[in-house]
């Protein structure tokens, strides 16, 4: 089948790139390609970074203590993450109850196993958990942190969405 034809008129000509799939058309292609991980990561990674930072950041200028900072911070990073894909599905027409279920399907393992490695290496960096906002290593540790979560989550999303999982489920409504 010509790919032009998938997509009632639709080619990549005319605006429509490869990460804009349902996830028919993720399994019928054989698998997710990196470029369409690396995105549905980059869009996780995005919400995640977000609300994690503001959660650092509020938790540090109060003072609060490490487990306080990290709860607030991982808990921003989990709404900041589905409220990008809530709106975007809400925005494509769906209805708010629907929306939260794609919502859910889509982004929770991806922002999982981002918020895991990432705080994982807070943790273990050395001073970076006493660190403060003025700190370079404060910084240093939350975007290194970040750079690894995304390079270990980018093919955890590729496995998910070649089999029509993850963030291959919002594909439908982009």
């Amino acid at each position: 089948m010509d790919h032009s034809t998938r997509h009632t008129g639709t080619t990549h000509d005319q605006g429509m790139d490869e990460g804009q799939h349902g996830p028919a058309d993720v399994a019928t292609r054989g698998g997710a390609s990196w470029g369409t991980a690396a995105k549905a990561t980059l869009h996780c990674l995005t919400g995640c970074a977000i609300g994690e930072i503001l959660g650092m950041v509020i938790g540090t200028a109060l003072l609060w203590g490490n487990v306080p900072t990290m709860v607030l911070a991982i808990g921003l990073a989990f709404l900041f993450g589905y409220s990008f894909t809530l709106f975007a599905v809400v925005r494509a027409g769906l209805d708010l109850k629907s929306a939260i279920k794609v919502a859910l399907a889509a982004d929770t393992v991806s922002i999982a196993v981002m918020e895991l490695v990432d705080n994982v290496i807070i943790a273990l960096t050395p001073g970076a958990m006493d660190a403060h906002l003025s700190d370079g290593l404060f910084w240093s540790a939350l975007l290194g942190g970040f750079a690894v979560a995304f390079l270990i989550t980018t093919p955890v999303n590729k496995w998910m969405i070649g089999r029509g999982k993850g963030h291959a489920v919002v594909h439908a409504y982009h």
